[in-house]
């Protein structure tokens, strides 16, 4: 397995010059998350068939030939279990792969679970069992080992060959128009750019609050993200999820309040009187400018008894397809389905999964006369 490490941008110019009359191309990335809001791109690997190179984003100062190969609309770009990737792109260069293909999706299409990993996949169906000693490594130290140079080169050697028996047993199936929309709507959704106005809404037990508690937890999630964004650090690391909550439940005014309800004492130093200034800020809204409270499914009567009936469809979907039932519906997918039919009266633009791209015509007939009842 030859492979070339990118390091100049003359030569980067060249290799994405030569990936680009290619109908398809495999990437992956390699990149560092710990404290930080936005990915660390360390590595990026693009095999075109018959060049394999390593991209070193550290070395470089111009990226946008690569950038343009990611957009560029005749060649395809394969990735594995590509979710993460793709917010690493759109954190990178503001844009992602397209149009692209997931092989963990084309697995799913036939037959496998949506989850399958890369390895497994190899040794399936290519024989070869690979080395996944670097996962956790850290890649944006200088020099790389030559094992981390092997391991990276390896995830898209393999995924070519791969990639090429997994397409021919997805096309065979009829599933090729459903593997693209799939790949497209994940592109969707992690293109989407979280409102600081609406984060509140995923805050842990935020369905517990009153209106008034809603309007701090609100105020608090959006000030909390839009640091996190000011300071590329990840969110509990600006202020525990927890303590958001804390604040808004006990409308708490008091930094000695704080630290009896456990807060780190950094917290309290840096953020102490922010969070206190925005608990008044609500004093003085109107409770007209309250948010309404959280609908929580679970809650609702007949909750467990309609998710039984629609996962008994599902599973009659499985045997006809031969697609697992988590794939064909995740249960955040029949959550949304649920949340859109008792909510009543969302726009056609925001039908939940179940009802939309390839889902449709599997569901629709079967699922609408239960939830419009």
């Amino acid at each position: 397995m030859k492979f070339e490490i990118i390091t100049t941008n003359d030569r980067l110019a060249e290799v994405c010059q030569q990936a680009s009359q290619q109908q398809a191309v495999m990437l992956d990335t390699e990149f560092v998350r710990t404290r930080t809001l936005f990915a660390q791109l360390g590595l990026i690997q693009l095999y075109d068939g018959e060049l394999l190179s390593l991209i070193d984003p550290l070395m470089l100062t111009d990226m946008s030939p690569l950038w343009a190969l990611m957009k560029d609309p005749g060649v395809v770009k394969v990735l594995h279990a590509c979710g993460e990737d793709l917010e690493v792109f759109q954190s990178a260069a503001g844009c992602m792969p397209a149009p692209m293909l997931d092989t963990q999706i084309m697995a799913a299409f036939i037959g496998h679970g949506l989850s399958t990993g890369f390895g497994a996949l190899v040794q399936e169906y290519l024989g070869i069992e690979l080395e996944k000693g670097e996962a956790r490594t850290n890649w944006l130290a200088r020099p790389l080992s030559d094992k981390q140079l092997d391991y990276a080169a390896a995830d898209v050697f393999y995924l070519l060959p791969l990639y090429q028996q997994l397409l021919a047993k997805v096309e065979a199936k009829g599933w090729m128009d459903a593997l693209h929309q799939e790949c497209e709507t994940m592109l969707v959704k992690r293109s989407r750019v979280p409102d600081p106005e609406q984060v509140y809404v995923d805050i842990k037990n935020a369905w517990q609050l009153s209106p008034k508690q809603l309007a701090i937890l609100q105020k608090l999630a959006s000030w909390r993200l839009q640091e996190a964004r000011k300071r590329d650090l990840a969110l509990n690391f600006v202020l525990k999820e927890l303590h958001l909550w804390k604040v808004a439940r006990y409308e708490i005014t008091s930094k000695a309040v704080m630290a009896q309800e456990g807060f780190d004492e950094r917290e309290i130093q840096r953020h102490g009187n922010r969070l206190i200034s925005i608990v008044k800020e609500v004093e003085k809204m109107s409770q007209l400018d309250y948010p309404q409270p959280l609908f929580r499914l679970m809650e609702m009567p007949g909750y467990k008894q309609m998710v039984k009936r629609i996962k008994d469809e599902v599973n009659a979907v499985a045997k006809e397809t031969g697609l697992a039932t988590e794939f064909l519906a995740s249960k955040k997918q029949i959550n949304q389905l649920l949340s859109w039919a008792w909510k009543k009266g969302c726009p056609e633009d925001e039908l939940p999964e179940m009802l939309s791209t390839w889902r449709k015509a599997l569901f629709a007939h079967r699922v609408l006369p239960l939830v419009q009842v």
